[in-house]
């Protein structure tokens, strides 16, 4: 089979996914803010973070991106050959509108991914149709501008929890060693009520922020999973900080496909529009902590 990919101006080139001879490596599993979608044109702190962190990988076979922003009743796998940059927001700068992510799938790579979950006991569907929305597609801009690596997506499903975010990301763990790196895409808080409060009155960032942030992170040292998949109950704050759960169980994905070995690394912590922890997980890294 041969894959093409295409370049910001639309040149066709052959996709290194495929080919026998190409050497894979182990790859962690990442959790990645992507902020307000204003993030794609004023990255920050943050997005310099992520840039760093992403020169540092091996090149991977093929990226699998779980994004907060598709939901669905059942675990699907995205098996378009070429993603569509989703503008799935209102509101935001012309600019922002124009830009385009020119990602390619990998049908053969993304049903790989569907039978190594179905595998794992967890029923899996297919989308011939979907792009990539912008919780997928602005840390993967951010992470790699060139857009050669074949992209993945595959769906959460807020309605069914925590327990079940851990376990679609423990089904992917063997794809690591494989050369899939799996990049799960939230925020560490998420409260868009309490966004609008803090910026019309011009106050400050709430003390739960980043006090809840630096909870998850301490349980994540810890390797306290019964408590993380607990946090509703036992963080401080935690039904502020997260009034719905979409943008927190991208990181149980990466907490589950990171498995039991390897250590945690905490590669970005900041803070951006007031309420918004930004984050950044790796797991299952060779790396020492990072605080």
């Amino acid at each position: 089979m041969i894959v093409y990919y295409f370049t910001s101006n639309g040149e066709p080139k052959l996709h290194p996914y495929l080919g026998n001879a190409m050497t894979t490596q182990t790859q962690p599993a990442l959790f990645v803010p992507h902020g307000a979608p204003t993030c794609a044109l004023n990255p920050g702190a943050a997005g310099a973070a992520l840039a760093r962190f992403a020169a540092g990988l091996a090149r991977p076979r093929a990226i699998i991106v779980v994004s907060a922003h598709w939901e669905t009743e059942g675990a699907t796998v995205g098996v378009a050959t070429r993603l569509d940059t989703l503008h799935d927001f209102s509101g935001f700068p012309r600019e922002l509108y124009e830009i385009r992510y020119p990602a390619t799938g990998c049908p053969e790579a993304a049903r790989e991914v569907a039978a190594t979950i179905a595998a794992a006991g967890i029923p899996v569907a297919l989308d011939a149709s979907r792009g990539l929305d912008h919780g997928a597609w602005v840390p993967l801009r951010l992470m790699f501008p060139d857009a050669d690596v074949a992209v993945i997506p595959l769906s959460i499903q807020s309605h069914l929890g925590t327990a079940q975010a851990l376990r679609l990301g423990r089904a992917l763990e063997p794809l690591r060693a494989q050369g899939f790196l799996v990049l799960a895409s939230g925020n560490l808080t998420h409260s868009l009520s309490d966004y609008f409060k803090v910026a019309r009155s011009g106050g400050a960032t709430p003390a739960y922020v980043r006090e809840f942030a630096d909870w998850m992170w301490a349980r994540i040292v810890a390797r306290d999973t019964a408590a993380l998949v607990n946090y509703r109950h036992l963080a401080p704050d935690a039904v502020r900080a997260h009034p719905s759960e979409e943008h927190l169980l991208p990181l149980f994905v990466a907490l589950g496909a990171g498995g039991d070995s390897g250590a945690a690394q905490r590669f970005h912590a900041g803070i951006d529009d007031y309420v918004l922890a930004m984050d950044a997980y790796a797991f299952g890294t060779s790396h020492g902590e990072l605080q």
